[in-house]
This record gives structure tokens, C-alpha cells and sequence, in this order.
């Protein structure tokens, strides 16, 4: 195994002030996962608040009862019995379900979860469980529906299941039919390549959604199989029982929703005071709260004591919304910035694991935390990867290119080896005799001009005309000279294929699906043993 940091551009934003440790970002969340102190201190602060929180054993007891439907491992299910014992924390991070286990950066951010959650019971000496909360209630059905694959053409392909049709509601009440379930797989098993591991990788999606499950239970139990016997425990945010313990974080999000609005105001103000842009500036008036409906999933806002969604289908008292909280609590669901709020009131949260948009949103939260008498949890940037297949690694090797060439300037490098295999300097010829033909035409032109000036503007057209043939003969002749070096130049595609698909990360395109069927599990087991990088910096990775 090789892992080697890579140059990234010098950005400026949160995420990257953050990760460099940059005192006065650092102190909008309070503390950092490379001060080993915090570490110790929330822990300290976890036991002292204990009973402030929801009661362990029932949370523990409402995501048994989850898991039922997940097909649990005995190591995650020795997890959810320690993290009902007094004294346990846990490593949390989460992320809206996505189809055949979603991009390569869901398992990194599972797989983050995991390494964290260890690497903080080593130096605590204390059980820390990981936890892996699937936003079951985001209702943005587009981001969870499809995943991207390389096809046997090399060419990229996104498989996706439509949006049924009628209310947006939450991705974990949405149904999904079992012909859409088919033709998905349908289509999966067309488009990947014939490996030795692709049966076995059709055959566990099969068995993952045979009785038509909704993405994000199918979704849940793809992350049990990966990663059920390292401990990890799985969370619905919409599931109903977990609903019923957050009932009174609901109240307070209500009782005190014009406090909550005032404290995420000066968290943004803190924000921009250091230059930095928000990631979404809170609307005046949002309640911060969404309200699920027969019609969808319903974003809330406040005014004159009363709540409504701004397409007017519902309007709410205070003590209505209070109702709601003791009698129907799972028509209640919290947005990204009060997420973070039930997630610390719900669990014994060491630190969240988040990635970069992620951190953003949370620069802002400081000041909610401190209003709900709460402590914002350590922040552990999501780990970031390239992988580097040995094949590619070979061109990268016989064109003379680096990782980061290859990823952020393949166009310009691509052109320029093209160009050193012109013996015949097609751009020189060319150009010279466009030189050559505007200085020989140039006195007819002034010559005809000077005769009669209706003429100049035909000789002018007629100039053009010639220079358009001319540059029609140089593309043709760049064309082939493209075609006597048509295997190298896929290997130039191969590699922009492999680490920066359609111009973009690696990890941002591809499902761990891709690998898994090119390389079967023990890609995946590897993974495991990349060593964690807390400040989340982006790493090529070599296996062996």
C-alpha cells in the first residue's frame, strides 16, 4: 500500500481554514480533532450532561427494533448493546441514502466513522461506538436515486430510478416499486463490466431488495453488509421510534424557535466577520423545522405566533406544533442546521464526522449549541482519496504524468505530448502559409479597392473563404494525426476515466460499485487499513 498527500489548490474556504487548524475558524466550533485535550474534555462534558439527553437504553432499544429490517451483524449488534451502558460516546456521520451504496465518498465517510470511533477508544481507554445516521427524512428524492458506474466502453453511466410520482415526501416513505427495483438492476447488470466479481455483487443487490424496500432501507442494508462486522451501527433519522425520543428536543426547537432563529443569525454574522461566504443564509422568519404532509415534505416558516409552509397548505398555532411534538412526533423533522441540534440531544456524540459543505453549515451553529446548553461535538473532516489503479499507474508512467497532472491539467498535458509526435510541425506549416497567403493577398486586396470600393468588401469575403479552407485542412490533417495515435490517446481517456471522471473528483462521481466489481471485496477490506488523516487532507492511494 502506497498513500501519498496530494497538492491541492490553495483554497480559502471554511473547510480548508478548518482543516489547517486556523485559530480564529477553529474557534467558531470551539474545539479541533488534532488538539488531543478537546478530546478528553468533551468526553468529560458528555458524563456531567448525561441525563440531559435522550435515555440511552431506549434509544438503544428503538434502533434494535430498526435494525430488524437490516439483517444486523453481531459486531454491530455488540455495538448497539455497549451503546446503551452508562459511559459509552459515539463517532457519528451521516448522509442522505444513495442508490447500490451512493458515491465512493458515502463509504469513505462510513469508513472515517469507523477509524475515528477506534482511534478515540484507543486514547480515551473508553468504549466509542460508531454511528452512521442515514437522513432517511431529506425528501430530495433526485440526490438519492441514481449512482455512476464506468461501462464496458469506458465511458461513464449513471443508473437511476425515477421519482414516483405525486408529493415529495421523504425518501424513507418513498416507495419503490419492484418493476423500478428490476429495470435498475436490469440496467446495472448491461452496463458493468464481466468480472469474476460482478454475479456475487448482482446477487447481494438482489437479495438487498427482493421485497421492494425504499432506498433507504435498501441503502442501510448495502452499509450492513460493508460494514456490520466493524462495529458499525445504522440510523434512520425518520425512523418512528427515534421520533417518539426526540419529542422533547422538538418542544424546545418551538418553545424557543425565535431564540434559536436570533443565535443562528449571530453564528452567520461570525462567519461572514472573517470573510468567509455562507453555505445557505438562513431565510428571515424560517423556522428551521419541516412538517411532513400528505402533499410532501413541508419547509416551515413563523409569523405572527403561528407556522406555515409558504404554499399556504397548512398554518399552525404554537400550541398546535406543541400538540404535535407529544402526539405525532414523526410528522416533525428537523433541516440541516437543527439536525446537528437532535443528533447531540439523541446520542452521547464524541464528534461528527462531516465533509466540506458539511463543515460550512456548521460554522454557523456555535451559538445554537451554546443556547440549548449544548457543546458543539469535535468536528473530524471526512477522509478524501483518489485510488490509483495499477493499470493506470503504468500510463501515468509511460506518458511521463504525475497523479495531479493527469487530474487537473489532462487537456493541456494531452495536447502537448500530441504535439510532440508531429514530425511534420502541422501548427508551423499552417501558420506559415496563412503568413504567406495574407501577405501575397494583401495587394490584391488594396489593389481592387483602390478600382472600385464595392470591391473591397468581396475581396475581404473571398480572403476569409481561402482561410477557412485552409484551417479546414488543418483539422482534417490534426485528425489524422490523431488517428495514427488512436490506441495512445485512450489511454490518455483511460486515464482521465479513472481518477477524474468527466473533469470531476473521483470520489464524487463514481459508486463504490465501480471498484467493487473490478476488484470484489478485498478492495473494500484495504480500504481499512489506509491510516486516518484527521485533518481530512486529500490522499492518492496506491493498493497493493
Amino acid at each position: 500500500m502506497k498513500v501519498t498527500p496530494l497538492q491541492e489548490p490553495v483554497l480559502r474556504s471554511l473547510s480548508e481554514r478548518y482543516r489547517q487548524q486556523e485559530p480564529a475558524t477553529v474557534a467558531l466550533f470551539g474545539a479541533h480533532p488534532g488538539n488531543r485535550e478537546d478530546w478528553h474534555l468533551r468526553a468529560e462534558w458528555l458524563d456531567r450532561t448525561e441525563s440531559d439527553r435522550a435515555d440511552r437504553a431506549r434509544v438503544a432499544q428503538a434502533l434494535k427494533h430498526y435494525q430488524i429490517g437490516v439483517a444486523v451483524h453481531p459486531a454491530a449488534q455488540r455495538s448497539l448493546e455497549r451503546l446503551g451502558q452508562p459511559g459509552t460516546l459515539a463517532v457519528v456521520g451521516g448522509q442522505q441514502a444513495g442508490l447500490f451504496g451512493g458515491a465512493l465518498f458515502i463509504f469513505y465517510k462510513a469508513l472515517t466513522v469507523i477509524q475515528t470511533a477506534r482511534r478515540a477508544e484507543r486514547q480515551l481507554g473508553r468504549t466509542v461506538v460508531p454511528v452512521f445516521w442515514i437522513a432517511g427524512e431529506d425528501h430530495d428524492f433526485d440526490e438519492a436515486n441514481h449512482v455512476y458506474v464506468q461501462a464496458a466502453d469506458g465511458g461513464t453511466r449513471r443508473i437511476r430510478i425515477a421519482r414516483p410520482e405525486g408529493a415529495r415526501l421523504a425518501v424513507s416513505r418513498t416507495k419503490v416499486a419492484r418493476t423500478d427495483w428490476d429495470a435498475a438492476l436490469g440496467e446495472l447488470a448491461s452496463t458493468l463490466p464481466d468480472t469474476e466479481f460482478k454475479p456475487q455483487l448482482l446477487a447481494a443487490l438482489r437479495n438487498h431488495t427482493e421485497d421492494s424496500p425504499t432506498l433507504s432501507l435498501a441503502f442501510a442494508r448495502l452499509l450492513a453488509e460493508w460494514f456490520g462486522p466493524d462495529g458499525l451501527v445504522l440510523l434512520d433519522a425518520d425512523d418512528p421510534g427515534l421520533r417518539e425520543l426526540e419529542s422533547p428536543m422538538f418542544r424546545r426547537l418551538i418553545e424557543r424557535n425565535d431564540e434559536l432563529e436570533s443565535a443562528l443569525g449571530r453564528g452567520e454574522r461570525a462567519v461572514l466577520d472573517l470573510g468567509l461566504p455562507l453555505q445557505a443564509e438562513t431565510a428571515p422568519g424560517s423556522a428551521n423545522l419541516f412538517l411532513h404532509h400528505d402533499m410532501g415534505r413541508l419547509l416551515l416558516s413563523k409569523e405572527n405566533g403561528r407556522y406555515a409552509d409558504r404554499r399556504g397548505l397548512v398554518t399552525l398555532s404554537q400550541p398546535e406544533m406543541l400538540a404535535l411534538t407529544e402526539q405525532a412526533p414523526d410528522r416533525l423533522s428537523t433541516n440541516a442546521l437543527t439536525r446537528p441540534l437532535m443528533q447531540d440531544f439523541l446520542l452521547p456524540v464524541l464528534a461528527a464526522v462531516l465533509g466540506p459543505s458539511e463543515l460550512a453549515y456548521w460554522g454557523v451553529l456555535r451559538p445554537a449549541f451554546e443556547s440549548f446548553g449544548l457543546r458543539m461535538p469535535i468536528l473530524v473532516p471526512r477522509q478524501s482519496y483518489t485510488y490509483l489503479e495499477p493499470s493506470i499507474a503504468k500510463l501515468l508512467g509511460k506518458y511521463g504524468l504525475t497523479p495531479e497532472q493527469a487530474m487537473t491539467q489532462w487537456e493541456e498535458k494531452r495536447a502537448e505530448w500530441l504535439s510532440a509526435q508531429d514530425r511534420w510541425d502541422l501548427e508551423g506549416t499552417f501558420r506559415a502559409a496563412r503568413e504567406q497567403f495574407i501577405a501575397l493577398y494583401d495587394p490584391v486586396l488594396k489593389t481592387v479597392a483602390s478600382l472600385q470600393p464595392g470591391l473591397a468588401a468581396l475581396s475581404e469575403n473571398n480572403r476569409d473563404r481561402i482561410l477557412e479552407q485552409i484551417a479546414y485542412l488543418e483539422n482534417r490533417s490534426r485528425d489524422a494525426l490523431s488517428k495514427q495515435h488512436e490506441a495512445a490517446l485512450r489511454h490518455w481517456d483511460r486515464i482521465r476515466g479513472s481518477l477524474a471522471p468527466e473533469g470531476k473528483a473521483q470520489e464524487r462521481v463514481y459508486g463504490t460499485l465501480h471498484f467493487w466489481n473490478r476488484y470484489g471485496p478485498r478492495w473494500m477490506a484495504d480500504f481499512r487499513e489506509v491510516p486516518l488523516d484527521l485533518n481530512g487532507s486529500h490522499r492518492l492511494v496506491e493498493l497493493a
